[in-house]
């Protein structure tokens, strides 16, 4: 058991530094699980990943809060959906399997890293004059479908919810990432509630991966408001690409999850 905390807990140091900055830190840590833990099932495992998560994307959270201004009643209402939504999400990986949505999202990744690449001031500071038109609106129908997808699946949420702050909200990469944070926070609650609810949480991995996650998700923090956008830009095409290749690997070779 001890050497499976001990990798357990290197990947979830790692997942926390890397989320911090970009999102994307379950695509070492859900994995890493399933390695370490085959003997239980993914649902289990699943609910074990998202105490470390939780605790890691809090201090993140309060981390960016300090110096990024940022617009809690859209947080609150997107939160409130987002949490309904992973809990749906995280009771339905219980009942049917995740495996049919891998296609689009491998899609959808490729379209994001190479918008990204191209379209060079991409997050890298506000937009000006940007449209408010039905901008709420567009906040619902994501924090209902990243909400779902997070407690479904999970890897690459994170991302998710700073690609739409910067598209659809003309956020630069730094406010982008600090509102991911606080959204993702109510998603990793709903699902908490529910695998908590149904015996879906092994403790005692949970709350060492916890203790790492928290310090990577620390340290990440720190980092990307000492680099600024810049940095995180390209921190951010990193996991896309990391994701893409995931994902990739998933379909053609039929991985489990």
């Amino acid at each position: 058991m001890l050497h499976e905390i001990t990798f357990l807990c290197i990947a979830a140091f790692a997942a926390g530094f890397i989320d911090a900055i970009v999102g994307g830190g379950g695509l070492i840590q859900t994995p890493a699980t399933l390695i370490a833990l085959p003997q239980y099932p993914v649902a289990t495992l699943l609910g074990t990943t998202k105490i470390p998560s939780f605790l890691g994307t809090s201090i993140a959270a309060l981390q960016y809060a300090r110096i990024v201004e940022l617009r809690w009643k859209l947080l609150v209402m997107m939160g409130s959906i987002a949490m309904v939504a992973a809990y749906a999400g995280s009771r339905a990986v219980t009942m049917v399997s995740n495996h049919f949505m891998k296609p689009v999202i491998f899609g959808m990744l490729i379209l994001v890293a190479v918008y990204t690449y191209t379209k060079k001031d991409f997050g890298t500071a506000m937009a000006k004059g940007h449209s408010k038109k039905n901008e709420w609106l567009w906040a619902v129908l994501f924090a209902l479908l990243l909400g779902f997808y997070d407690g479904f699946i999970g890897p690459g949420a994170g991302s998710f919810l700073i690609l739409f702050f910067i598209s659809f909200l003309g956020f630069d990469f730094l406010k982008a990432s600090a509102h991911a944070k606080f959204v993702n926070l109510a998603t990793n609650t709903g699902s908490i509630i529910f695998f908590g609810a149904s015996g879906h949480i092994l403790f005692q991995y949970a709350v060492p991966m916890a203790i790492c996650n928290f310090t990577g998700a620390m340290l990440g923090a720190r980092l990307a408001i000492l680099k600024g956008n810049t940095f995180i830009r390209i921190f951010f095409l990193l996991v896309i690409l990391i994701t893409i290749i995931r994902f990739g690997y998933d379909i053609f070779f039929k991985t489990p999850l």
